[in-house]
């Protein structure tokens, strides 16, 4: 009987160690491949939603960016347009300055006026250096104006690797960006201006009789390809910023210095479906929607909505999804008053037992201080709360 027992427990724990050796190795999540070699000096690619990395190469290095500059034109010409500063049917009278730019032209004509649209159109499709010009003329008085509010945008923007000295790109030791910038600056664009965005997917634009096309071939060979911009000089190589939104999930790839015009496209081509392959986006809680409420004391009100400023994604490979968690923290005590957009805590995101990101929680809406009695009131419940909490 006595070895009957210890048979039927040896033969238990076996079978309970294969069990759990089994569950463990269900979980364990398979290693990503390595990001794919592509012939640049630099690349970075990232979920737009999340901002997770998923690749990159000297993505913190400044490097010229040539035409890539002028997402930061553009940024400062939509800036000028919602504050109602500009208007899109307004005239620009060409200035010699504008008109005898080298490389890159749209062809405007000096002295003629054109529209901010239609500069628009030349800078964003056509590249045009003289549009781009134009366009920093009429937003800002003069170019070298016009670089100061990019460089100041650029600060605002988080951009500590990028410094500007004119609008449209041309090579100065003075003047760079790294990938990692212009990801975060092509983030933003989408992001506050998605009425302007679909320019860049343009295929081409007639001015003067003259027709060009945009010099982004992906646009003709990757339908989920919407943009964004091309760039070279001699100095800066060949270089493409492109997103791409395939389902609900969008990448945005940036590579600098390639040797080859087509090397730029290959390697955007390559690791934008590197991204796709193997990767998975998922939204986790909206904007301005309640993940949780909380006790506020000497206020109007007595209970406060946090949630998040901007929808809260997580990407992860493909198959892991499952094991995401989140974690609220919430400040212990909160006193009124608070403000709206104020940060009173966080959500931790997981992946199984590794740390993906953390992103403040915020108060909803404006709860203002209540009245002296009120105040009284809360300040005696608040006492007996702490010490029995």
């Amino acid at each position: 009987m006595l070895y009957v027992t210890k048979d039927r427990t040896l033969f238990l724990s076996f079978f309970l160690l294969v069990w759990l050796l089994l569950g463990w190795i269900t979980v364990q999540a398979e290693p990503v491949p390595t990001p794919p070699q592509v012939p640049v000096r630099g690349y970075l690619l990232v979920d737009y939603q999340s901002d997770k990395v998923l690749a990159e190469m000297k993505s913190d290095e400044r490097m010229d960016p040539a035409s890539i500059t002028k997402l930061m034109t553009g940024y400062i010409v939509y800036k000028a347009l919602k504050a109602g500063k500009i208007a899109l049917k307004d005239p620009v009278t060409i200035s010699e300055k504008a008109w005898r730019m080298s490389g890159s032209k749209m062809f405007v004509k000096l002295g003629t006026q054109v529209s901010v649209e239609d500069l628009l159109m030349g800078m964003v499709v056509q590249s045009g250096n003289d549009a781009t010009v134009a366009l920093a003329e009429y937003v800002a008085g003069s170019e070298d104006t016009f670089v100061q509010l990019m460089n100041q945008e650029a600060e605002r923007l988080g951009m500590k690797n990028s410094h500007f000295t004119n609008a449209s790109g041309l090579p100065n030791a003075k003047h760079y960006m790294s990938a990692r910038d212009i990801v975060a600056l092509t983030r933003a664009l989408i992001r506050d201006f998605p009425e302007h965005y679909p320019r860049y997917g343009v295929r081409s634009f007639k001015y003067n009789n003259i027709e060009q096309p945009n010099r982004n071939q992906l646009l003709l060979t990757d339908p989920s390809v919407d943009g964004v911009k091309t760039g070279h000089t001699d100095s800066a190589g060949y270089c493409l910023v492109s997103s791409a939104k395939r389902n609900d999930m969008r990448l945005i790839s940036v590579v600098l210095g390639a040797k080859k015009e087509k090397e730029r496209f290959q390697a955007s081509e390559t690791l934008l479906n590197y991204g796709f392959s193997l990767y998975e986006s998922r939204k986790l809680h909206d904007a301005h929607t309640p993940v949780l409420t909380t006790r506020i004391w000497k206020g109007q009100e007595k209970e406060l909505a946090l949630g998040v400023a901007q929808p809260l994604y997580v990407t992860v490979p493909k198959g892991q999804a499952p094991q995401v968690s989140t974690l609220t923290r919430v400040q212990p005590t909160i006193i009124a008053p608070a403000h709206k957009d104020q940060p009173f805590g966080e959500i931790v995101v997981k992946l199984g037992d590794q740390e993906v990101s953390r992103t403040p929680l915020v108060a909803l809406q404006d709860v203002p201080a209540s009245g002296w009695f009120g105040r009284l009131i809360d300040a005696i419940l608040l006492f007996f709360h702490s010490l029995f909490n």
